[in-house]
């Protein structure tokens, strides 16, 4: 029997607390059938001495029917429980790796460049990864680590706030950013573990060809998910103009041609195990991204039990008490009539 953490362990005692009422109800009906003396005149008695006497004489059986009935509850062992809950988690290890070269300052994702949307899209899906520890390494021309896999989000999110164009050398080192990012993911324990390549251009930097550190990441058996973003070709992209008479600096945008390797960009995801998404707009990453979520799940297990704490100690203190008072009564010479 349990009621919202409170139970009694041995339940079936408390059938006889029905013995407290009957022996009440026996001795009310005693007293209604004894032989009573009536005297002329008894009711000028009324208020007079041992007026008490007769109020409490119901009193000692009384409490030995509440002595019974708590007798009952503290051989029925009542208990109170605590809740505990215990949560084991076997998360994915995460590693975004965002293209901050600056063809991601293309205006194309209007009404901001494709770097602004990127890192607000990459923003909420770290908040939705709380149980995962996930880590953010940028690339350029170089390639460089933000953070390594971490379940701190706060942390995270200052990181990629702090995110922008020109941080380092201009060109696009896909093979570079992969391995920065397979080093921070070399000695995860996580029973998934996962590369998010945000890229909008072509291999034409790094040290490290695209090939030889996919090869790695299968070796590895992390999965990489690669996300070509922009349309490609040709998009506005803002250029700083100086006026050469006036000596002023303008920003205008002018059209430039930017190509996106998507044939390389799905070989990466499809040798790897994982898959090959194009962002045109915002809502179509958003989309990606929240695929990506649904597709890379942690592996959570709750596992809940109760903590009883034993209260039939007082209920046993209340019962001797009750018994005790109503012996001692009965000793005074409180008591019902006899037959």
């Amino acid at each position: 029997m349990d009621w919202a953490g409170f139970r009694f362990q041995d339940a079936p005692w408390l059938w006889a607390a029905l013995l407290g009422p009957l022996v009440v109800a026996a001795a009310l009906l005693r007293e209604r059938h004894a032989a009573a003396v009536v005297f002329p005149g008894a009711s000028r008695l009324k208020g007079k001495r041992g007026g008490l006497r007769v109020a409490l004489r119901h009193a000692p059986v009384v409490m030995a029917g509440l002595g019974l009935v708590a007798a009952a509850v503290a051989l029925a062992r009542p208990q109170h429980g605590t809740l505990k809950e215990q949560v084991t988690t076997r998360g994915v290890d995460i590693v975004v790796a965002l293209d901050v070269s600056g063809s991601m300052a293309a205006e194309d994702f209007q009404p901001r460049n494709r770097l602004a949307v990127a890192k607000e899209v990459v923003a909420e899906f770290v908040r939705r990864r709380a149980s995962d520890r996930v880590g953010l390494v940028v690339f350029a021309g170089k390639s460089l680590t933000k953070a390594p896999p971490t379940t701190d989000g706060a942390v995270l999110l200052r990181q990629l706030d702090d995110v922008r164009l020109e941080m380092l050398p201009d060109g696009t080192a896909i093979g570079s950013g992969l391995a920065t990012s397979l080093s921070r993911l070399r000695r995860s324990q996580a029973k998934s573990r996962v590369i998010v390549l945000v890229t909008d251009g072509a291999n034409n930097a790094g040290e490290i060809d695209p090939v030889t550190a996919t090869d790695i990441a299968r070796a590895m058996g992390v999965r990489v998910y690669t996300i070509g973003v922009g349309r490609g070709g040709q998009v506005p992209m803002p250029v700083d103009v100086q006026d050469p008479f006036t000596g002023r600096v303008m920003r205008r945008r002018v059209m430039t041609e930017v190509q996106i390797d998507y044939g390389l960009l799905g070989r990466i995801a499809q040798r790897t195990g994982g898959e090959f998404f194009r962002a045109t707009d915002p809502a179509s990453l958003r989309t990606i991204f929240d695929r990506i979520d649904r597709l890379e799940k942690s592996e959570i297990k709750l596992s809940a039990f109760r903590r009883y704490q034993e209260l039939f100690f007082p209920v046993l203190l209340l019962t001797t008490g009750l018994l005790a008072t109503s012996g001692a009564l009965w000793a005074a010479g409180l008591r019902v009539a006899p037959a």
